[in-house]
């Protein structure tokens, strides 16, 4: 780990990085690495953090690609930066192309990095509930093996997000769930006195299984139980606050 970013060994050799709070320069409740345009932050402070992160990778902020994620089980091929107005829809993204780095944004929600270095190809997707439950990860991995790579031989790094212990849904959301991924109840919990919990990395690991990937890695701590250390969505509703997004990143050079 840097002092700004936590990386995989499983994916050594590969620019990556899961970005946290620190490093940027936000102030406040969006202290100091926020990535988000959307959450009310400044948009120049917002653009100058994302420019720096591209840099640390050694890209420019033209080179750093990111989508306007929607919880859905969407991938998107990349094939060049985007056009400054563009506007993708989606939750994952693949490529090929070196010269690319490809950003997700999170705030509790499961980022992972994916790369089969041999073939040359890597994603990169957003996979909150509805997204896992819907196949966002299947998704991703489809998609790159579209462009060559071997399913086999596919890599995964799971990054900063919301643990189970601190995921509390309640048997609507459970209900939801299952209607929509019954195998996903082995990841639903109660604690004694309480309601249901869910363990949403362990079912983002589950999936990446069942898809076919041997090497599943995690990668940094709990979004919520760590909230100086990475943006919670949760934490900062349950203390009503703002807060921004991190950036987990990959690229082939």
């Amino acid at each position: 780990m840097s002092g700004l970013f936590e990386t995989s060994p499983a994916l050594t050799g590969l620019r990556h990085g899961f970005f946290g709070r620190a490093g940027g320069a936000s102030t406040g409740v969006y202290a100091s690495n926020n990535v988000s345009f959307t959450t009310g932050d400044d948009a120049a402070i917002v653009a100058a953090n994302r420019a720096g992160i591209a840099a640390t990778m050694s890209y420019g902020p033209a080179d750093l690609v990111i989508l306007r994620q929607t919880h859905s089980a969407d991938v998107h091929v990349v094939t060049g930066p985007l056009a400054v107005d563009s506007v993708i829809e989606a939750d994952a993204m693949v490529t090929d192309r070196p010269g690319l780095l490809l950003g997700i944004l999170t705030a509790d929600c499961t980022p992972i990095l994916f790369a089969d270095a041999q073939s040359g190809v890597i994603g990169a997707t957003h996979a909150g509930w509805r997204g896992a439950a819907t196949g966002v990860c299947e998704a991703t991995i489809a998609a790159m093996v579209e462009l060559g790579a071997r399913q086999d031989h596919i890599i995964a790094a799971i990054g900063p997000t919301i643990s189970g212990p601190n995921y509390e849904v309640g048997p609507q959301f459970a209900a939801d769930l299952l209607a929509l991924h019954p195998s996903a109840g082995k990841r639903i919990s109660v604690p004694q006195g309480g309601v249901e919990h869910f363990d949403l990395p362990g079912f983002v690991a589950d999936c990446l299984t069942a898809a076919g990937v041997r090497t599943i890695e995690r990668v940094g701590g709990c979004t919520y139980g760590e909230p100086t250390r990475y943006f919670s969505h949760r934490y900062a509703t349950h203390h009503k606050i703002n807060t921004g997004r991190q950036l987990a990143v990959i690229g082939l050079t």
